[in-house]
């Protein structure tokens, strides 16, 4: 995750920031890794702020909605 797309999912009716005990979800920040769909990380991409891409958990049908070319350039440094 990165704070300006934590602001912008905010934005667009998906608080992923703030937590709910009562779902025992504990809100996310900046450094955080999240499971996105592929619709909201587009969506973002479009808006210049889609998150990294750990391209070793990214489902192959990925490339029907966004361009491989897309997620290299966004991919994360995993060590």
């Amino acid at each position: 995750m990165t704070a300006e797309f934590l602001q912008f999912s905010r934005s667009r009716g998906n608080d992923l920031i703030t937590p709910h005990p009562e779902f025992d979800f504990p809100g996310l920040s900046a450094g955080d890794r999240w499971c996105l769909c592929v619709s909201r990380w587009k969506e973002a991409l479009d808006a210049g702020v889609a998150p990294p891409v750990i391209l070793e958990a990214t489902h192959a049908s990925t490339i029907e909605f966004v361009s491989l070319e897309d997620l290299t350039a966004n991919a994360a440094d995993i060590e």
